[in-house]
């Protein structure tokens, strides 16, 4: 494990969950805009925890969910992961393709994951403002990829591409919801390692 990740006081602690509260809440603005419809958000929870433990948060490694997943490029590298749960990306499918009743879409066709694929651009975009703007870095996503599996084996696949960097990680984790329970969504930030001192320090909040 990184000694950066396990050594994080109190107060570095509340700084990145500061961060990660502007950044859910500008991307959950941006969702509630392209759905028209009202997104409630957690207040983002910073926990270190093993990689292998993520899947957890979402129902465990069987889930079946969609997740869109990008790299951050710049002074402080990451990754970002949104997993939503099947049910709920077909809804969203529905929602933003303006089909007649929700709850039509059982597959997903390739227009139908070009708009998840533009919805985790939109997300990751949002929330990396927010970064920038505390950091005051330049913060570029990658090409976003989605798969359509068991949680656990997105997370393997995430895993062989990182180069498996680590086994625990530092992640801030927000959930989306809209008020009657159609779409609900995990968005993931795991700084690489090397890269939380790199925010810490720009940000001003040291030991």
């Amino acid at each position: 494990m990184s000694e950066e990740v396990t050594n994080l006081t109190d107060i570095q602690l509340d700084a990145l969950k500061e961060i990660g509260n502007v950044g859910a809440g500008n991307a959950a603005t941006a969702l509630s805009q392209i759905i028209n419809r009202k997104i409630d958000m957690t207040v983002p929870q910073v926990a270190i925890m093993p990689l292998g433990d993520v899947p957890d948060v979402v129902g465990g490694p069987e889930v079946m969910v969609a997740g869109v997943f990008l790299r951050v490029f710049g002074p402080a590298p990451g990754s970002i992961l949104f997993l939503l749960p099947r049910e709920s990306a077909f809804y969203l499918v529905d929602t933003l393709m303006g089909r007649s009743a929700l709850g039509v879409t059982k597959t997903l066709d390739d227009m139908d994951q070009s708009a998840l694929l533009e919805i985790g651009n939109i997300l990751a975009g949002a929330y990396l403002n927010a970064l920038s703007y505390f950091t005051k870095f330049t913060l570029l996503p990658s090409i976003p990829a989605l798969a359509m599996d068991m949680a656990g084996a997105i997370l393997s696949v995430i895993l062989t591409q990182l180069g498996q960097m680590g086994d625990h990680a530092l992640v801030i984790e927000t959930e989306f919801s809209t008020d009657n329970d159609g779409v609900k969504g995990h968005f993931f930030l795991i700084p690489d390692p090397g890269s939380l001192g790199t925010i810490l320090q720009a940000i001003g909040v040291k030991e």
